[in-house]
């Protein structure tokens, strides 16, 4: 048996890798997405206010260096004496407000177009106005004070984010078209009848697959996690992203079990490529591979939560990036594994050695 399972593993592995085309919609194609969405959102950050300050405006000139230091991290200053250009740029939108002092008080211009800019820039001049109130009445020491501590929130930067969940979105394509591909084709070329009649188990032929979907997926994980730690994308991996790995190997039989129930039924290569796409693409969207469903209605979300790459997507998001502990990703894995189970019982009643 030990013989016969390396045999067809070898098999397997030299088939996938002078398969120029899986290699490239397995590892190259998710990659791109990889060094394409953390390239360009690399920087992101919280946008400054625009603010165009006309003329003199004592409130914002007398404003010590240390405090200037604090407030041009919030708000982005341009001066100029051209009232009428100033309101024109509030207008057509290339600043956020305007402001101008007129005698003691503080005129905002601002447009109603963008209502978070606006209110995010009135909220900001509202505090700038009690703090000069309080200066000139000569208040020099407030009664209270105010210390802030970062906790760790949510909010992922974008490469901390789209790096699990290409990696989860890469890993059910390759093991989903894996699976179907291969056993179509082998059905196809008579291979699965030979394999039949020869002294080889069923088991051998499962346990080969299930061996080299594996090692595919970690070679996948290992290389996009060695492009997103490049100082360029700056990826930061928690103390836990070890535990990855059998989340990893959780969410490979699950898609592979995916991946029979398709070939199983499926006559050809592209209909089993065509069933492939039509089941991870929408699953990507909808599990929060590409963008976050926080915002999402609660009805996706539901179905989402139905969906097993959702599980693979957040037990990595947890471990890799977000710092939570091994015990974190248990109930993800065993969700996996039940779906894994359910799905090959599905599609082991479905499965033909031929197409006679």
């Amino acid at each position: 048996m030990s013989n016969s399972l390396n045999s067809l593993s070898r098999a397997m592995a030299l088939g996938f890798v002078r398969d120029k085309t899986a290699l490239f919609f397995t590892i190259l194609f998710p990659l791109m997405f990889l060094v394409l969405f953390g390239g360009i959102f690399k920087d992101q950050t919280a946008p400054r206010s625009e603010v165009v300050q006309i003329g003199q405006v004592s409130l914002l000139d007398r404003i010590p260096p240390a405090e200037r230091s604090q407030l041009d991290q919030v708000l982005q200053l341009e001066k100029t004496d051209d009232r009428a250009a100033a309101l024109e740029k509030v207008r057509k939108g290339d600043a956020d407000a305007a402001v101008e002092e007129v005698g003691q008080t503080i005129v905002l211009h601002y447009a109603a177009a963008d209502q978070v800019k606006s209110g995010t820039v009135r909220g900001l001049f509202d505090s700038l106005v009690q703090y000069g109130n309080l200066a000139a009445a000569g208040v020099t020491k407030p009664a209270y004070s105010l210390e802030t501590q970062q906790v760790e929130d949510e909010s992922l930067k974008t490469i901390q984010y789209v790096t699990p969940g290409l990696l989860g979105w890469a890993i059910a394509t390759g093991a989903m078209f894996g699976a179907a591909l291969t056993l179509v084709t082998w059905r196809q070329k008579k291979v699965l009848r030979r394999l039949r009649l020869a002294p080889v188990s069923t088991a051998t032929i499962a346990g080969a697959r299930v061996g080299v979907s594996i090692a595919i997926a970690l070679v996948q994980m290992a290389i996009f996690i060695g492009v997103a730690l490049i100082p360029y994308f700056g990826l930061r991996l928690s103390a836990y992203w070890w535990m990855a790995i059998p989340l990893v190997g959780a969410g490979t039989l699950a898609f592979l079990a995916i991946g029979l129930l398709a070939g199983s039924f499926a006559k050809t290569a592209e209909a089993a490529s065509a069933i492939a796409n039509l089941i991870v693409l929408p699953m990507a969207f909808l599990s929060g591979a590409f963008f976050p469903l926080q915002g999402a209605p609660g009805w996706l979300q539901t179905i989402s939560k139905a969906l097993p790459l959702r599980h693979l997507v957040d037990g990595m998001q947890a471990v890799m990036v977000r710092g939570e502990g091994p015990a974190s990703v248990l109930p993800q894995i065993g969700i996996l594994l039940a779906f894994a189970v359910v799905v090959s019982v599905i599609a082991v009643s479905l499965f033909r050695w031929d197409d006679a």
